[in-house]
């Protein structure tokens, strides 16, 4: 009997989405983990903060270099064999990258550990799209998000609190030790793979890995997909990057110590992510994809208005959007390429994105330096208008299941 995938309400379906839910925990707590105790990093190890800042930017790196690699591995030895090794591999290299001396071996064991994490990212989605039925993809996809704004808030949260109290080096172990424990429950609940059988196990290996590639990227709906990661990232993360200096001066002068506590609006994203899945579910996943983008654009006006009482709504809303976004167009990705291309085109998605963050993060520091605060803004909006029109242009006719490939 062929297997069709995981129904609601199953005991293996709620084991994977909360299995999944861990996997984030792990990967993401420990991505972003250093960037609430940068400048403890700067004064212990004697460096400039933008040295410092390069312990966030050498995991996310890594891990966008890897997540194609760590592809080809997930199909020839499996989904859960490939991520089990990659997030058991990035908590050994998170535990020991305090004990680091200098910033060369802080950087180096970094970049490791973004290369071990992208194994999460770049197979999750097409394991989920394989295991659970097609009509609740969308909505599964949305719950592996969830996981992922705990992780990456936590990761800070943690390490920050931690971090004033005990330095830099207790800050990033102990976000170290709770992605062990992320980790483990990962292991323990995440039910073995039914929908895909790896490449060493089959008879007709298929397609080699220069074709999957190519599937998705002769895909006019692919391209419109990664565009939505590019875009959307590379706008969220310069607002989470900058906010903080626009706030910290006048006419808002926040304290300094108030300022981290705005990554808390990462807990919009945890509860829009699922409900975006579940209604796309309910009603397609295009017209969700543009709602939540136009959530997004409406909360980054709201950060033009020079009053605290605004702005702070204005970036839940702003969060809650990106969030909404990205898990429809993370989620869409591996279900429209088709089995043969699912876990390359997932991949790619998230080479876009985290690419969308490199660039973007510090291409929009240069407009924040340079011009004012409404420019930043406006541009923000641009690409949020442009990320929109890709998607109007390429997805507007597409069936959420549809196959590319």
């Amino acid at each position: 009997m062929t297997f069709s995938g995981h129904a609601p309400g199953s005991r293996e379906y709620r084991r994977l989405i909360v299995g999944l839910f861990f996997a984030g925990i792990a990967t993401f707590a420990q991505l972003y983990s250093a960037q609430a105790v940068l400048p403890q990093i700067s004064s212990d190890l004697a460096v400039s903060p933008a040295t410092a800042a390069l312990s966030v930017s050498a995991a996310t790196l890594g891990l966008a270099l890897a997540v194609i690699p760590w592809s080809v591995v997930a199909d020839r030895i499996g989904r859960v064999p490939a991520m089990a090794t990659g997030v058991l591999t990035a908590t050994a290299l998170g535990l020991s990258a305090p004990l680091s001396g200098e910033i060369i071996t802080l950087l180096s064991l970094r970049f490791a550990e973004g290369v071990a994490l992208g194994a999460v990212p770049a197979v999750a989605l097409a394991y989920l799209s394989e295991e659970v039925e097609a009509r609740h993809a969308a909505a599964a996809a949305g719950s592996y998000i969830a996981g992922t704004t705990v992780g990456g808030l936590l990761g800070r949260i943690a390490s920050g609190i931690v971090g004033e109290v005990g330095g830099w080096r207790a800050g990033i172990l102990s976000v170290a030790l709770m992605c062990a424990l992320a980790a483990a429950l990962f292991l323990w609940l995440t039910p073995r793979a039914r929908g895909f059988v790896p490449g060493r196990l089959r008879v007709d290996r298929g397609p080699g890995i220069l074709e999957k590639l190519r599937a998705p990227l002769r895909s006019p709906l692919q391209w419109a997909l990664y565009a939505q990661g590019f875009l959307l990232m590379g706008a969220f993360v310069a607002v989470y990057n900058y906010l903080g200096f626009h706030l910290s001066a006048e006419p808002f002068a926040l304290p300094a110590w108030l300022v981290p506590l705005l990554f808390l609006a990462y807990l919009a994203g945890t509860a829009s992510s699922p409900w975006a899945g579940a209604l796309a579910s309910r009603i397609g996943r295009f017209p969700v994809l543009l709602s939540s983008i136009g959530v997004m654009a409406a909360g980054a006006v709201l950060l033009l208005v020079p009053m605290v009482a605004i702005v702070l709504p204005g970036l839940v809303l702003f969060t809650a959007g990106f969030f909404g976004a990205h898990a429809i167009a993370s989620g869409w990705t591996p279900v429209a390429a088709g089995p043969a291309s699912r876990a390359q085109a997932s991949s790619l998605y998230y080479f876009a994105y985290y690419a969308g963050s490199s660039l973007f993060g510090w291409m929009l520091g240069l407009v924040f330096g340079a011009a004012s605060w409404g420019w930043f803004v406006a541009v923000i909006v641009g690409m949020c208008a442009a990320a929109a029109l890709a998607a109007f242009s390429a997805l507007r006719g597409a069936s959420s299941g549809q196959s590319s490939g």
